[in-house]
């Protein structure tokens, strides 16, 4: 497509409940291809003739394995990709590479006997926590995002940015530099590189028509949809530079950034 940075669309609706292998319905992926309308992508593992839930570990394979394609793509995940600065503080952290890090030695969730309420109700070594009302900057300027802290209410990211971020770093170590995250990569986005990406799909999620999807299937069609159609208009490079003080841009260069807030 001419003036296009990407070629593939990928939307993710995520969910952190049960294991990281646990086939979930919540888990739902919408793929557009070269900017056509996108489609509901099933597990590599489905069955012929019937749909098979995804697990978490087989979304980032599947990640990892587009960005292996050599085609530029841009895919945007439903879940935190890092906390407020309130944590790094709180425990010495000092850049995002580092928090994956030490997140991951807390917080195991990529093993397969492992769930987040397991871990919060671990009495032996507790896990590192943050403040239920704590909000990265991010958060403050959109109207109903909450904390990646605040668990067990309605609208909760908490559990799945916990059971994701781990993924993440799965992802980036595998990827290596075939994929750049914004913005921690550089809120600049080199020509013919891939992306990954945090998104909130409750900004885009009206702005389509339902059909016959589910309120997931919608989140996820919703992200892939507004991908493509911004890339294609040529409007999502504005979104790659919100309009940041450079006091805030050293704050979400920890914190991150959901795509598509300005």
């Amino acid at each position: 497509m001419a003036n296009s940075q990407f070629e593939r669309f990928i939307g993710v609706d995520y969910s952190g409940a049960k294991t990281s292998a646990s086939r979930l319905s919540a888990i739902q992926v919408y793929l557009s291809d070269g900017g056509r309308e996108p489609t509901l992508v099933s597990s590599p593992f489905s069955t012929a003739g019937g749909t098979r839930n995804w697990c978490r570990q087989e979304v980032a394979e599947f990640v990892i394995a587009e960005a292996r394609s050599g085609r530029p793509l841009i895919a945007g995940i439903d879940h935190g990709f890092s906390f407020p600065l309130s944590y790094f503080r709180k425990y010495g952290i000092d850049s995002w590479s580092s928090f994956l890090e030490d997140f991951c030695a807390s917080w195991p969730m990529t093993r397969n006997d492992v769930t987040v309420d397991s871990v919060r109700k671990r009495d032996e070594d507790p896990p590192r926590v943050g403040e239920p009302d704590a909000l990265r900057l991010t958060e403050k300027w959109t109207p109903s995002a909450k904390s990646v802290f605040l668990f067990d209410v309605q609208g909760s990211v908490a559990k799945s940015t916990h059971a994701g971020l781990p993924w993440l770093k799965h992802v980036r170590d595998k990827a290596g530099e075939l994929l750049h995250f914004w913005p921690f990569d550089g809120w600049c986005v080199p020509p013919g590189k891939s992306v990954i990406a945090e998104v909130y799909p409750s900004i885009f999620r009206r702005r389509y028509s339902t059909a016959e999807r589910t309120p997931d299937q919608q989140d996820a069609y919703s992200v892939a949809r507004w991908l493509s159609d911004a890339d294609k208009s040529g409007t999502l490079s504005r979104y790659f530079d919100p309009p940041l003080t450079e006091s805030e841009r050293a704050t979400a260069n920890r914190e991150g950034w959901i795509l598509g807030v300005t």
